[in-house]
């Protein structure tokens, strides 16, 4: 098992140097998403990130729009050079990329200012630097999940664990929950294929049920075994976290 932005950063370090890594594919086995969807899907790029030895790297994740102004992603994509999770002004240099389904294309770009780790799993907000509006944003959703529901997955991550690279164009997957925790949700692929599964740079990637121009976030991207899989992927669930992140975001 391995956390989705560590063997992001480990490996886009190898690759490359790393910003300009080479594009691949997002969401292992998945399929493009059409213009016009899932604006709310966010990529986001990390730059100047501490090691302990003094070092930088660069690296990404993925997120979703949940209020005009905020972001949720995973708790693990925001870090200190020993790599704990931190609360607070911004890390590292983040922006955030909205509103376009290719990099190539024009779209919303934000910066990250704030960050809130949830203490329940591994979900963190963020607040950026601007509103952004054209774009409906995902729902919290607040029923407990149940097994054998069928979530939406939508990532700027990687076709593969092999020299993997951040994505321009976004993806898609529909997966099945296959197991309730206590905190979070197992899911696994169902289509385009059994083995669609999230990938390096996927962490924070939101799991949800579509619905209109926005849809209902249920999970967000954590870890899982290296893609593409028929295992059971381990997202975070929003629920547990409804009030928390209401309190913030209003």
């Amino acid at each position: 098992m391995r956390v989705r932005a560590v063997l992001s950063a480990a490996l886009m370090t190898l690759a490359a140097g790393l910003a300009t890594a080479a594009p691949a594919s997002a969401v292992a086995n998945g399929s493009d998403v059409p213009a016009g969807q899932f604006g709310f899907a966010a990529k986001l790029t990390m730059t100047n990130i501490p090691r302990p030895d003094g070092s930088k790297y660069n690296s990404a994740c993925s997120g979703a729009l949940i209020a005009a102004k905020w972001i949720i992603t995973a708790g693990h994509c925001f870090h200190d050079a020993n790599r704990n999770r931190v609360s607070g002004p911004v890390p590292y240099p983040t922006s955030v990329l909205l509103g376009t389904v290719n990099q190539s294309t024009p779209g919303v770009v934000r910066n990250v200012v704030t960050v809130y780790q949830a203490s329940a799993n591994d979900i963190a907000i963020a607040t950026l630097d601007a509103d952004v509006t054209g774009i409906t944003p995902l729902t919290v959703n607040r029923v407990t999940p149940s097994v054998g529901q069928q979530l939406t997955l939508a990532g700027w991550g990687s076709l593969t664990a092999t020299n993997p690279a951040p994505s321009t164009k976004l993806q898609q997957g529909t997966v099945q929950v296959g197991q309730v925790a206590a905190a979070t949700l197992g899911v696994r692929g169902v289509a385009p294929t059994s083995t669609t599964s999230a990938c390096a740079y996927d962490s924070g990637a939101p799991y949800f049920v579509a619905g209109g121009s926005g849809g209902q976030l249920v999970s967000v991207e954590s870890t899982g075994p290296d893609c593409p899989h028929n295992q059971l992927e381990t997202t975070s669930r929003v629920d547990v976290v409804a009030d928390w992140i209401a309190s913030h975001t209003g």
